[in-house]
């Protein structure tokens, strides 16, 4: 089972996230996005790029290992986005965060590019796995601000990597155990903008409760201002 709910959020629009999977016997894949571009091309550049990673996938699924396949799959992605974005004036410029699972009997991988998050819990501890691309993330690792000052930084949702930007783009890879994690939590910047992890600790998270869990952590983050879209996935470690 896999819960999932994007929002418009309080102020928005427009919602320029998207998030879709896929799942058979033997694999699934989630990906979420985070579009940016204006009007109406940052909802364009991530529902682009989720659709074309997904296809990638279920295409070329026999073709590679899982690890080649995900980054293959996030590149093809990049290229879509990229190559229409230059098919129209109106297009120009657009691009999309994008974070990706895909789920398989031996073994998990999430790939990253942008400020979309990847999350594991188990036992009531929650473990970010991605690391964002963003000019925030680089002065922290720096150490020019404190964790504390990037919180409410200024320039908090400016993004040093996106999908589409670019003809080509770095994909980080991260190689996760089987028994690592229990759940996945996949959000756009919407929600963790708004809500801590001890927040969404704060739910029980259980196998038949993942799209009512979904639907309260994008009402919490609305309740704490939503300033953003928000969007939410949450799903098994399992196929």
């Amino acid at each position: 089972m896999i819960g999932i709910k994007s929002d418009l959020g309080n102020i928005r629009t427009l919602n320029e996230d998207y998030a879709e999977y896929y799942e058979d016997n033997d694999y699934k894949i989630c990906v979420l996005a985070d579009g940016m571009g204006g009007h109406n091309a940052g909802e364009i550049a991530s529902k682009t790029a989720s659709k074309a990673l997904i296809k990638y996938i279920r295409d070329n699924m026999n073709l590679y290992n899982y690890k080649e396949l995900l980054e293959k799959a996030v590149k093809h992605a990049n290229s879509k986005v990229y190559n229409l974005s230059h098919c129209s004036d109106s297009y120009n410029g657009m691009g999309t965060t994008l974070v990706a699972c895909l789920i398989t009997n031996d073994i998990n991988i999430v790939a990253n590019v942008g400020d979309s998050s990847c999350f594991g819990i188990k036992n009531k501890n929650i473990v970010k796995i991605t690391k964002d691309h963003s000019l925030v993330q680089e002065l922290l690792d720096c150490g020019s601000i404190s964790s504390e000052q990037a919180i409410n930084h200024p320039q908090k949702n400016v993004i040093t990597r996106a999908i589409g930007t670019e003809e080509d783009v770095k994909v980080d890879l991260f190689e996760i155990k089987k028994d690592e994690f229990d759940f996945f939590l996949m959000c756009s910047d919407g929600l963790t903008n708004e809500i801590s992890l001890e927040n969404i600790l704060s739910f029980d998270i259980e196998e038949n409760e993942l799209q009512n869990i979904c639907e309260r952590l994008v009402e919490s983050a609305k309740f704490n201002g939503g300033r953003d879209n928000i969007t939410v996935m949450l799903f098994g470690g399992e196929v």
